[in-house]
């Protein structure tokens, strides 16, 4: 298979989640709740699917920002967590860049709360240091459209690639014939209309 340049690589990407924390959540204006924190799950569940490694990653968990949400750490119990005391950036913590570097990969996924600042800042820091990065729109969250438009236009000037979880999944599928059952599912589950398509498969 080619590795067009542009396109998601199954073999070269690791999958960021910052700041998916439940004080953090009610932050976020731009998505309605359920809708948001279903594509938050839907992403975790395509990392785990293709196998990518995952990172995630809190801010002053013990404060007014909250805990991690519990469904996410369930959804990718293996993935590490990293706990920032206190650094805005995810870039400017010594443990996280060291999590992400021993993945030795050079693509970028992430995704957090809030758009403007919690992924605009590593977007930017990782697109300076040449990494290509993909960031999630629907999995981020902040106050407001006018923010998160603002901070699209800001990353994607930059460099980054502005893609949804459902494209994420597509592009590392690439190609129905390498397995679509357990795919499938996991869209049926997370876009319930998709379960209309599912069940297309069963006709006689």
């Amino acid at each position: 298979m080619s590795k067009a340049p542009g396109f998601i690589r199954k073999d070269d990407a690791v999958v960021l989640m910052l700041d998916h924390q439940a004080g953090l959540f009610s932050l976020v204006r731009d998505f309605q709740p359920d809708e948001f924190r279903n594509n938050v799950l839907a992403l975790a569940a395509t990392a785990k699917y293709f196998g990518l490694p995952t990172i995630l990653a809190t801010s002053m968990d013990e404060g007014p920002n909250g805990p991690l949400l519990p469904a996410l750490k369930e959804v990718v119990p293996d993935a590490p967590v990293i706990r920032r005391p206190g650094e805005i950036n995810a870039w400017d913590n010594p443990e996280f860049l060291k999590a992400l570097k021993a993945t030795g990969r050079k693509q970028i996924i992430v995704a957090g709360i809030v758009t403007d600042v919690c992924v605009a800042m590593p977007t930017l820091s990782a697109l300076s240091e040449g990494y290509e990065v993909f960031v999630v729109v629907d999995a981020s969250g902040t106050f407001s459209p006018v923010a998160r438009d603002s901070a699209h236009v800001r990353m994607a000037n930059a460099g980054a690639q502005l893609i949804n979880w459902f494209a994420v999944a597509c592009e590392l599928q690439r190609d129905w014939r390498n397995g679509m059952e357990g795919l499938a599912a996991l869209f049926a589950k997370h876009i319930p209309d998709y379960g209309n398509l599912i069940s297309s498969l069963n006709r006689k």
